[in-house]
């Protein structure tokens, strides 16, 4: 295919080890962040859905879309840095001012290879 480019994917777990693969190198600390604000629409809606007792829907939504990015962003840095793996990864959500919320996932950046099969 002319003009595009295949990326090789960034494993990410959030436990030290991924099973069926070995850590040949630590590459070091990285994160991947966003910030989203909900618009007056959305402040409008969860504020109508806390006085109903919804769920708060408009404000999950934003909440995932925002983690789902900050994780996408935490792979491509991963992967500009040589990795192709993230281990011990976290997500910290933080609201700031009025209304904003930042997402943050962070973890190690590492090198792995499969496990090679035992000998039989």
């Amino acid at each position: 295919m002319i003009g595009i480019k295949m990326e090789r994917e960034v494993i990410v777990t959030t436990t030290p080890e991924i099973p069926g693969y070995k850590v040949t190198k630590v590459i070091g600390f990285v994160h991947g962040s966003s910030v989203r604000t909900r618009g007056i629409g959305g402040k409008i809606i969860a504020g109508i859905e806390a006085i109903v007792g919804g769920r708060g829907t408009a404000y999950l939504h934003e909440l995932e879309k925002a983690r789902e990015e900050a994780i996408n962003h935490l792979k491509s840095k991963a992967r500009q840095m040589g990795a192709n793996a993230v281990i011990g990864v976290d997500v910290e959500t933080t609201e700031i001012l009025e209304g904003f919320i930042i997402v943050t996932a962070y973890g190690t950046a590492v090198v792995v290879k499969p496990e090679s099969e035992p000998a039989q």
